[in-house]
């Protein structure tokens, strides 16, 4: 399953400190611990002696001690201290899976491979992330009761703005949406042209604006939207943002959801900037979760479709030709 060799977010690096911690990603429990080093990990979350969870174990001197028998385990895997025999030696076969992780955006990602030679899929690339004229502030985990994909596609969709988000992000009064332009790229899509009129398209908004948007997803699971509102309509000068969306998918039709946000905004408490983002995304999740069927039909004759709906027809196509089949209805 090509789903297997894609970077995925599973926890803020900022969760896990000292102790381990269970996450889920496509249907598979993980661990996830830090050595002596501070070097993050990720494995099965099943001790290969008697298939204990290992997240219920500790960190002892560099190593992760299963809770059931004590046994303690290198950072490549090993077993190499069983208490119960002091003096034994585990073979090379008393190890625990271990898959390929890294940390990026302020989250801990996993591929669910053992070498990084296994696979040539890039992480998600956040171009704003490199902006010193940005700030970065993370938002979430959401926990969402559908999957990945409707996520991705309810994000690249603008028509909803006037009715989910109205008095917000839209209203009702100018529903319209504008033609624009949907290109392929190798990551997935790039959607330009795309305007909305906006009562308050972000924290600091004075003044309803025309706001230009660009989409473009990243990975099967992740897309970032880039806004740039009316000028005058923003308190704050020379007002920009850039929004991206990254996804775990736990299950076929279970999600975690995060969200990084990178602003030109250095004076806002982080939790105010939070708070806005918090309250668009929960006038979404229950209409998300709403859908049926909750995995995204790839077959475009399954659901309809108008011109406004290019984007989300475009990704369904790319994720149909990567061959994805999580979260999917082929």
């Amino acid at each position: 399953m090509i789903e297997k060799e894609l970077w995925h977010p599973v926890a803020l690096a900022d969760a896990l400190t000292d102790a381990p911690l269970a996450v889920e990603l496509l249907e598979r429990n993980l661990v996830l611990w830090r050595d002596g080093s501070g070097a993050v990990h990720a494995w099965a979350d099943k001790c290969p002696h008697r298939g204990a969870r290992l997240s219920l174990g500790k960190v002892c001197a560099g190593r992760l001690e299963c809770s059931y028998h004590g046994w303690q385990f290198e950072s490549k895997g090993r077993c190499v201290h069983v208490p119960a025999l002091p003096e034994f030696v585990p073979p090379v076969g008393h190890a625990a899976r271990t898959y390929v992780c890294a940390e990026q955006y302020g989250l801990i990602w996993v591929r669910m491979v053992a070498s990084h030679d296994a696979v040539t899929h890039a992480m998600p690339v956040f171009e704003a992330e490199q902006d010193a004229q940005l700030r970065k502030v993370n938002c979430g985990p959401y926990d969402v009761a559908t999957s990945a994909p409707r996520i991705v596609e309810n994000f690249l969709d603008m028509a909803h703005f006037s009715f989910v988000h109205e008095h917000w992000l839209g209203s009702r009064e100018v529903a319209q949406i504008a033609d624009y332009t949907v290109e392929p790229t190798h990551t997935g899509i790039r959607a330009t042209g795309c305007r909305a009129v906006q009562p308050k398209s972000n924290l600091h908004s004075v003044a309803a604006a025309q706001v230009d948007y660009t989409y473009e997803v990243t990975a099967p699971y992740a897309a970032v939207l880039t806004k740039s509102p009316e000028a005058g309509s923003v308190a704050v000068a020379g007002w920009r943002e850039a929004i991206a969306l990254f996804i775990c998918p736990m299950g076929h039709e279970r999600s975690r959801v995060w969200f990084r946000l990178a602003v030109a905004d250095f004076t806002s408490l982080d939790q105010t900037l939070r708070d806005f983002q918090h309250t668009i995304f929960t006038q979404d999740q229950p209409v998300l979760e709403s859908q049926n069927p909750k995995r995204l039909p790839l077959d475009l004759r399954a659901e309809a479709h108008t011109s406004v709906d290019k984007a989300s027809s475009a990704y369904r196509r790319f994720l149909s030709q990567q061959s994805i089949t999580f979260g999917v209805i082929p």
